[in-house]
């Protein structure tokens, strides 16, 4: 039986749709467009392998750029251990109680915090409290917890995704709950986790204040030695070059650049996650 024009869809909604995700990306290109066309005159193979001279006027962000590296690599130390056991935990092992309803319920409103609360708190417990100083470590361990809440959520949404039907066959077979949670329920999980892992690095790697009142440094000629010792980042760092630079103007095309490069790092990290997530969906399929 043919559909009447009553039963027919409106394609109004999805033009809408449509319309929408085209303005969006409209002002994304944009955006990106102008950042690189303004940064092009400073992004060269130089500019990222030197060391800033001359008051950041001159040279390169080769410090901002490894200090930026190894800002996530300890980021990552800190908070995926802590992150993903804590989602397993209260995924698969915790009761419906009201303890574990009001675990869940801050956690979530930990995520909503603003990050300049996170570098406070930093500033107090690991700078001032346990004596760190204002070093790599100490902005580490700030934008470690200030990533928990996320890759908590973002974990235990990815171990909800397995069936429970996996479970309970695994647990039917004789495998105890630590087994089938090692061999069934993670890997078929990973998809999920690894794509919030790097989401939430991605977002440690561009933020400026928590690290603001931690650790970071507007003008070092070395990159870090130890954890102990301050370091140079890239959103900081464009930070200053923007808005406290004694020549805002003539260090204009260096903070263009460090835009661009530091959007290009961002976007590494989420291919990353976009081709992780990709190969353990087709493996698992």
């Amino acid at each position: 039986m043919k559909p009447t024009a009553s039963h027919q869809e409106s394609p109004a909604p999805y033009l809408w749709l449509l319309a929408g995700t085209l303005l969006v990306c409209l002002f994304l290109f944009n955006i990106l467009f102008f950042i690189f066309f303004r940064g092009f005159p400073a992004l060269s193979f130089d500019f990222l392998i030197q060391y800033p001279t001359e008051g950041m006027t001159q040279g390169g962000i080769l410090p901002a750029i490894v200090g930026t590296v190894l800002l996530t690599l300890m980021t990552a130390v800190v908070a995926l251990p802590f992150g993903i056991g804590c989602a397993i935990y209260l995924n698969e092992y915790a009761q419906d109680t009201w303890l574990t309803r009001s675990i869940r319920a801050a956690i979530r409103n930990l995520a909503g915090v603003p990050s300049i609360i996170f570098g406070l708190f930093g500033l107090a417990l690991f700078v001032q409290g346990l004596q760190l100083g204002t070093s790599l470590l100490s902005a580490g361990l700030t934008l470690g917890l200030l990533s928990l809440p996320y890759l908590i959520t973002t974990t235990e949404e990815a171990l909800k995704t397995v069936p429970n039907a996996m479970r309970e066959g695994a647990l039917a077979l004789g495998a105890t709950q630590f087994e089938t949670i090692r061999d069934i329920v993670l890997p078929q999980a990973i998809p999920g986790i690894a794509t919030g892992t790097i989401l939430s690095l991605s977002r440690a790697a561009g933020e400026t204040a928590p690290i603001l009142f931690t650790g970071a440094a507007f003008f070092i000629t070395d990159v870090p030695r130890n954890p102990k010792e301050e370091f140079m980042a890239l959103p900081y760092h464009l930070y200053m070059l923007s808005t406290q630079h004694q020549s805002i103007e003539l260090v204009r095309p260096f903070a263009y650049g460090t835009a661009a490069v530091l959007i290009t790092l961002v976007f590494l990290l989420n291919l990353t996650a976009i081709i992780i997530r990709k190969r353990y969906r087709t493996h698992y399929q």
